[in-house]
């Protein structure tokens, strides 16, 4: 049986909190059941060196985990001097995601970057983190003023998990199912069932073909409601 109850093809509760700072330009707290993610946005009128003198914007992310997210405190990256290989991969993961959703064109000569402060880790922060990100760069463009007149396009986009637990594909997994999955894959989607990522993993076993379309359209199906979720934020916010 899986945490709350669920079936293999449910999500954990979900919820947006839009608006969850005073300061940032954007901001979310999103929940993956008991993972809890703060996402907030801020701007800056002036871009990286490869991204001078073409007109275009640009989109960063930053990723941590704050020292009692987990069961044990996680030491502060910044204590010791570096940041960690995962913390890397996921905030690459997270910007790539998240620069799928502007149109980088319209926003002028400026820098957004989002923060995701991981507050407390249970499976899915990367995911959460895309997700609940969305929202706030959502929320962000509301408020900055336009370039040229214009406020850059957004395409909503979302993120889920999805794994092999005992020969049975699964959505959304918590910490146990993550840690114990024989296969495990991160989707990351737009509206109309279009892909921007897929990370997938054999961390106990090998998977064939079959095996990885049915946890891709299975991810699909969850991030599909997961947009819906994003919708109704933004519609409260």
């Amino acid at each position: 049986m899986r945490s709350g109850n669920r079936g293999p093809r449910e999500l954990r509760p979900v919820r947006i909190t839009p608006g969850w700072t005073k300061h940032a330009l954007g901001s979310a707290l999103v929940e993956f059941g008991d993972t809890r993610v703060l996402c907030t946005v801020f701007a800056e009128d002036k871009v990286p060196p490869h991204v001078f003198g073409t007109g275009k914007g640009w989109l960063t992310a930053e990723y941590g985990m704050l020292p009692g997210s987990t069961h044990t405190r996680t030491a502060r990256e910044a204590a010791k001097g570096k940041q960690g290989g995962r913390t890397l991969e996921i905030q690459r993961l997270i910007g790539r995601s998240l620069r799928s959703a502007i149109e980088l064109g319209e926003l002028g000569p400026r820098t957004l970057t989002v923060d995701c402060d991981v507050l407390q880790a249970d499976g899915g922060t990367r995911t959460a983190s895309i997700t609940g990100g969305f929202v706030a760069l959502a929320l962000a463009l509301r408020r900055l003023p336009p370039s040229k007149g214009k406020v850059a396009s957004l395409h909503p986009v979302a993120a889920v998990s999805v794994g092999l637990s005992q020969g049975q594909a699964i959505l959304d997994l918590d910490y146990p199912e993550d840690s114990t999955a024989g296969v495990d894959l991160n989707v990351v989607g737009t509206e109309g069932g279009r892909l921007i990522e897929v990370q997938g993993t054999g961390e106990g076993q090998t998977f064939g073909a079959t095996d990885l379309a049915e946890l891709v359209a299975l991810g699909q199906e969850g991030i599909a409601r997961l947009l819906e979720a994003q919708r109704a934020a933004l519609a409260g916010a």
